[in-house]
């Protein structure tokens, strides 16, 4: 027996050999924090011409999106080929699971013969089973292989363009700040001027980085045998581009070469030189990389292969979405089409320009906040520090900054209808199960997967709580007795949708649901219970401020109550201001560091820490009490 499974394995080998033969190498070069402002997609202020040539010889993508506006979760996205809202990883540097035997695409890849390198960034909401890369970190290079015949899969990923970089100092200039075009929602102020013209310096260091590995192609002989993809990671790292699902934080450039040997597996639609306008997202690139190595996509996957054997049809629509951002919270869907982009706030009463810590490091976010804290900024560049809209609609065409909200022009109620009905069937298709409050979608999991529990309908009735959401988050007066009456419900989840659309509602929310938000405050949710709180602490009277800062003051130590308890209460503090004074001592005091969560997401509870003593002008340190007349009397004496 042992002879004959020894010659099978003799006789697979040469077979799996000739498969990998036949099979092109990949390269993806990725870079951080940029969208499509590079020469080849027509912007004249940029310098990339190592890109620019590489389109030349390619095709450019004008309506790929990154699916998520932010790092982490578009990783997720990408590693996956399924939706974060799907798998329960949307949330910024949350972490969660796969179902068993769902795997990531290089494991696929692995299988197919490919040898598998990342250098360097992984950043996943998603824990790694077994082995996935056969080389990770700086050092990972497809020149490593052993077996140089061995068809490779590489990534090189560039950070010099990250946000971080466009704000460092000091800097020498290249392009110059008076020619930059400054989008119309942000001020024309010469430090966003300097931001911006930083951008462009940084996408020129990065496009001569590109230009760099595709040289080691050329000097190794593999160009003609290596079917070259280029793309970015989101949108820009400028405020209102990362971090929001518009088409300015979801849209990335995205290019695909494909030498002549290969052209058998380029796109239906390929055209040497020129751009496409299919909608195409991180979404789809496993799924295109399985079929480009004439693998059929497993049926868990949920994009569509745009390229190689089992190139699927296009499609109308490319999906985006927003969750947790670091320290704060919200829930966005958008929908991009050919033309226009749909956009549903479920969490309209937050602030598009909330405050996160990381984000405010930039100067431009600094100096668009005071200037419209000071009256200087038009209608366009203030929207950005108000509250949301339910629903947005933008034509990227004649708008394409995405200032003009078409919402209520009759002329484009066909097309809003369209885009939400399309928006609705997409997160009933993926068993979206970001309408759970971020606890909840680990609570209901335990023993599974947010993505099996998703599809559980005992564990989440996704009709039931979807409605409660849809109909709490859209602002109609005439709904707050059907809102009110949610609190009833025995869903925790639906609960907690009807406190949120009564504090969205404001007074007249709290006004109509005020006995029952009352009773919230005792809930068994802790979610319940701090959305409650907020409601009644923002507008209700004084009696019902002390209940609300004492109930949240009860839900904000996270090593008691849990990080999520912790970190939705700590937001609730923040939003009462002056309000929440009462509690000062006790923030100073409490921990700031949550336990059982990933290490990636540890320091959230310290930033909403740090940021609400700030506004409330109190120490982040504890203040040791002063001493009585008779400890300073003995201190003088001493």
């Amino acid at each position: 027996m042992k002879k004959t499974i020894r010659l099978l394995a003799l006789l697979f080998i040469p077979i799996a050999a000739s498969q990998a033969a036949d099979l092109p190498n990949i390269l993806w070069l990725t870079s951080e924090d940029n969208g499509p402002h590079l020469g080849c997609y027509g912007d004249e202020y940029a310098t990339t011409p190592s890109l620019d040539a590489l389109a030349a010889k390619g095709m450019i993508y004008t309506r790929a999106i990154s699916n998520a506006p932010v790092c982490a979760p578009a990783r997720t996205t990408i590693i996956s080929g399924m939706y974060p809202p799907s798998t329960g990883s949307e949330h910024m540097r949350s972490m969660t699971s796969l179902p068993a035997g769902y795997k990531m695409y290089p494991a696929y890849l692995r299988e197919l013969g490919y040898y598998c390198t990342n250098s360097s960034k992984e950043d996943y909401n998603l824990r790694k089973e077994g082995e996935v890369w056969n080389a990770g970190g700086r050092q990972a290079h497809w020149k490593n292989r052993p077996d140089k015949k061995q068809p490779f899969f590489a990534i090189f990923n560039f950070t010099v363009c990250h946000e971080s970089q466009i704000r460092k100092r000091p800097h020498t200039q290249v392009h110059d700040p008076a020619k930059v075009r400054v989008p119309a929602y942000h001020p024309d102020h010469p430090e966003v001027r300097k931001d911006w013209a930083q951008y462009y310096d940084k996408l020129t260091e990065m496009d001569k980085m590109v230009g760099a590995k595709l040289k080691e192609l050329n000097d190794a002989g593999v160009a003609d045998d290596t079917i070259v993809f280029y793309y970015g990671d989101h949108g820009s790292g400028m405020p209102r581009s990362k971090r929001w699902p518009f088409f300015s934080g979801l849209n990335v450039p995205l290019i695909v070469h494909v030498p002549e040997k290969w052209k058998h597996l380029a796109a239906s639609d390929h055209k040497v030189g020129g751009s496409s306008d299919r909608r195409v997202g991180f979404i789809d690139l496993a799924p295109t990389l399985l079929s480009i190595a004439g693998k059929k996509p497993p049926a868990h996957m949920q994009g569509h292969a745009f390229m190689g054997k089992h190139e699927a049809p296009a499609q109308e629509y490319g999906y985006g979405f927003r969750g947790r951002m670091d320290e704060r919270y919200d829930m966005v869907r958008s929908v991009v089409g050919k033309r226009y982009i749909y956009i549903r706030n479920y969490m309209p009463h937050k602030l598009y320009g909330q405050h996160v810590g990381y984000m405010f490091v930039t100067t431009t976010t600094q100096v668009w906040k005071r200037l419209y804290d000071e009256g200087k900024l038009n209608e366009a560049q203030s929207h950005f520090w108000k509250t949301k809209p339910a629903e947005e609609l933008y034509d990227l065409e004649k708008d394409p900054d995405e200032v003009n909200n078409l919402v209520g022009s009759k002329k484009h109620q066909k097309v809003l209808d369209q885009m939400r009905q399309a928006h609705r069937d997409h997160v009933t298709q993926i068993r979206d199960v970001g309408f759970l409050p971020e606890g909840e979608i680990h609570s209901r999991s335990e023993g599974s997967t947010p993505y099996e529990m998703g599809h559980n309908e005992k564990k989440y009735p996704f009709k039931k709580i979807h409605a409660a959401a849809d109909m709490a988050s859209s602002m109609r007066n005439k709904d707050l007795p059907a809102i009110t009456k949610l609190l009833d419900d025995a869903d925790s989840a639906v609960r907690y949708w009807g406190a949120l659309g009564l504090l969205m509602q404001e007074k007249a929310g709290v006004k109509k649901g005020h006995a029952k938000l009352l009773e919230a405050l005792n809930d068994k949710s802790p979610y319940v219970r701090v959305i409650a709180a907020e409601a009644l602490g923002k507008y209700g009277s004084k009696a019902d401020v002390a209940k609300a800062v004492e109930t949240l003051g009860q839900t904000a130590d996270p090593i008691k109550n849990g990080c999520f308890p912790s970190m939705l209460a700590m937001n609730a503090i923040d939003h009462l201001d002056d309000k929440s004074k009462s509690l000062i001592p006790l923030i100073q005091s409490m921990p700031r560091t949550p336990e059982n969560v990933d290490g990636r997401f540890k320091g959230y509870v310290g930033r909403l820490v740090e940021t609400t003593l700030k506004e409330l002008g109190a120490s982040p340190k504890a203040q040791p009490k002063p001493k009585k007349k008779k400890d300073r009397k003995k201190d003088q004496k001493k």
